[in-house]
């Protein structure tokens, strides 16, 4: 089986190189051509290439885990993030109903509006508040056409690879800076072995029985906001040896009204899982082991 993936050098990009292969051949394409295997195009701006690339290889399988994920900045670029999150998977789910071929796409929490307190469900409405969310909207509704689909809603992605929030708060402890941090938004930091792990296990029993296609929400257990993930980032940091320099101020819990930034967030990012448990037999830990290993991984090995 021939499995073509899409922004292989991203957080989740790079773990599906692993946890896809013992599914199939992966061919795994970034945004640079010069990189890619045969001279594949990887780059989501540039329709013809994905085409052309899905064309040459044929696969069973179509892998995109590249995205447009500059929240703030998508309101200054709402076409390019459309354009990536929207119209290239449009185009992807279109060229993989004409081969029969499976498409996996990962979507995030930003298409709720981020009312209440109850976790999102997979049939809840989609009212993004921002570009960014609007964009995965689109790209959701586009990939659900094709009939083999499956789409992965998660949120808070950190791995040691790339950059993530937790390198941020990292970084800016270490330099001494004020660290202030929303504490009126909640949600589960995910780590990017774990969604990849789990597309693989979901992709094997989709293909096997295809009446489970659908939209499936994938995130760690659990609930935090912005400042006890920093907390807790700092707190393990100290654990494992590398603790917070002397002067270095604490972190100071704010309002999102006080935080400037040129996107709203949505408060309530909480995802429900249970359908994803349910269905395919699953267990997902508690966000705090994923988040532990990653900060282990990025210390171990000063990836800052």
């Amino acid at each position: 089986m021939k499995i073509l993936l899409f922004g292989c050098s991203g957080q989740v990009g790079w773990e599906l190189q692993r946890s896809l292969a013992v599914l199939g051949e992966v061919l795994a394409l970034g945004r640079d051509a010069a990189g890619n295997p045969q001279g594949l195009c990887g780059d989501l701006l540039d329709i013809g290439g994905l085409i052309g690339s899905v064309r040459a290889v044929r696969p069973e399988v179509i892998v995109n885990a590249a995205a447009y994920t500059a929240v703030d900045k998508a309101e200054s670029e709402p076409a390019m993030a459309h354009a990536v999150n929207a119209l290239a998977p449009a185009a992807l789910a279109e060229a993989a109903a004409q081969s029969g071929a499976w498409l996996v796409n990962y979507s995030s929490e930003h298409v709720f509006d981020g009312s209440g307190e109850q976790p999102w469900c997979e049939t809840d409405n989609m009212a993004p508040v921002n570009v960014y969310g609007q964009s995965k909207r689109d790209g959701d509704r586009a990939v659900a056409q094709n009939p083999k689909h499956l789409i992965l809603r998660t949120s808070w992605v950190h791995a040691a690879r790339g950059d993530n929030f937790a390198k941020t708060i990292l970084r800016g402890a270490a330099l001494g800076q004020p660290l202030r941090v929303v504490d009126d938004q909640f949600g589960a930091p995910t780590s990017a072995p774990l969604l990849a792990d789990v597309t693989a296990h979901v992709l094997r029993a989709a293909m096997a029985r295809p009446a489970l296609a659908g939209t499936y929400h994938c995130a760690a257990a659990g609930q935090t906001s912005w400042y006890a993930y920093a907390c807790f980032v700092l707190a393990q940091a100290c654990a494992l040896g590398r603790p917070v320099p002397a002067g270095s101020q604490p972190v100071t819990p704010i309002p999102s009204s006080a935080y400037p930034a040129a996107a709203r967030r949505p408060l309530n990012g909480r995802l429900s899982t249970i359908k994803l448990q349910n269905t395919f037999g699953l267990h997902l830990p508690q966000w705090q082991a994923g988040l532990h290993r990653t900060l282990q991984e990025t210390l171990l090995s000063n990836t800052l």
